[in-house]
């Protein structure tokens, strides 16, 4: 889904000299999960799965787009789609400084886990660029529920080659979600790999 075209074909761009090493800023992450959380607060679909496919979409699309990342989070391969390595570490810091509350909804026949942010974030922190790319996918994933969120990462080229649990190379963000040539797969599973040791 890079760029929301659903039409494009699959492709594979010369990403090689905008390639930038991604260092985790647990400050933008922060901000972000709390910017996430607080834009999102009348999204009947808000959970813990949803915020991760905001934060994914919006790590992706930014290193897509502007050459690197938003917080640089390392995002890794689950059966609900991606999810940021550094959540749980990054959830309890929040949960401790009282900058987020975890709420417990009835949703249907579930029990939602969302978080609620407990102060306004600090969009300082953010470039224009990031803020509207933030905006966009949160705009893109509104309606949408979290099984939908969910299928819709499973078309990701970066979540089908790697394994469960293995790390989602940022440089996947330049290939599209259309069928995957059969050579073009195993070139990216080895990539992947390679990126894992």
């Amino acid at each position: 889904m890079p760029g929301w075209d659903s039409q494009t074909e699959y492709r594979l761009t010369d990403a090689g000299d905008v390639l930038k090493t991604q260092e985790f800023n647990p400050r933008k992450f922060a901000e972000l999960v709390l910017y996430s959380a607080h834009k999102s607060e009348n999204d009947p679909y808000f959970g813990a799965v949803k915020l991760n496919k905001i934060l994914y979409y919006s790590d992706f699309n930014a290193y897509r787009r502007l050459g690197h990342s938003i917080t640089g989070a390392e995002y890794r391969k689950f059966n609900e789609g991606p999810a940021p390595h550094e959540m749980l570490s990054m959830r309890k810091t929040m949960l401790d400084s009282q900058s987020i509350l975890i709420e417990s909804r009835q949703f249907f026949n579930n029990v939602q886990q969302r978080i609620v942010a407990n102060r306004e974030p600090d969009i300082s922190v953010f470039s224009a660029e990031e803020t509207e790319i933030v905006d966009e996918t949160i705009y893109v994933l509104w309606n949408m529920s979290e099984r939908q969120v969910s299928d819709l990462s499973h078309t990701e080229i970066g979540w089908k080659v790697a394994r469960p649990g293995e790390t989602i190379p940022y440089h996947t963000a330049w290939l599209s979600s259309g069928p995957i040539p059969q050579d073009a797969e195993e070139y990216w599973r080895e990539v992947v790999r390679s990126n894992a040791k």
